[in-house]
């Protein structure tokens, strides 16, 4: 049974405070990832600074838990769909329905915003997120390899609206 009654979604902009929180967050849940994936995530590049200059160009969201932050998920605007990246949920929440939740929420807003699709990209390694974003509606499109490789590391999924 999903345990999401206690979280709630919550739009953040580039004035949001707790962007360190934020960042501890992702930190964590893309840890398992360290030396799974390669190259290494851009997640680990992040600051509290890049994360406030992404919520200027980027829509985020953050699912809040007894006041912690336990989710948070990041939308970029294109033509015809929303990018979505940084879907984060903390170790212990998952399994909870609280991404599924952070994704309704983008697929509100694109809804919203008269966008055909949702678009992510996930690494090859990741079968577990493969099968997640399925279960979700995504379907893969491409296969592209990140600067100086040579066979495929990112699997670019969509998920159709309208």
């Amino acid at each position: 049974m999903e345990q999401t009654e206690a979280v709630s979604i919550t739009q953040i902009s580039a004035d949001f405070d707790r962007w360190d929180d934020v960042l501890a967050l992702i930190m964590r849940a893309f840890a398992s990832m360290d030396g799974v994936i390669d190259p290494p995530s851009s997640a680990r590049l992040l600051t509290a600074d890049t994360l406030r200059d992404k919520a200027r160009r980027e829509t985020g969201f953050v699912a809040l838990k007894d006041g912690g932050i336990v989710g948070c998920i990041f939308t970029l605007e294109k033509v015809a769909e929303l990018y979505v990246g940084k879907l984060a949920v903390a170790p212990d929440c998952q399994g909870q329905g609280i991404g599924r939740r952070l994704m309704q929420a983008v697929e509100d807003l694109a809804l919203s915003r008269g966008k055909a699709a949702l678009e992510l990209q996930t690494r090859v390694e990741l079968t577990a997120n493969h099968a997640a974003f399925a279960r979700l509606g995504f379907h893969e499109t491409e296969r592209t390899a990140h600067e100086g490789y040579f066979k495929p590391t990112s699997i670019t999924m969509r998920k159709v609206l309208v």
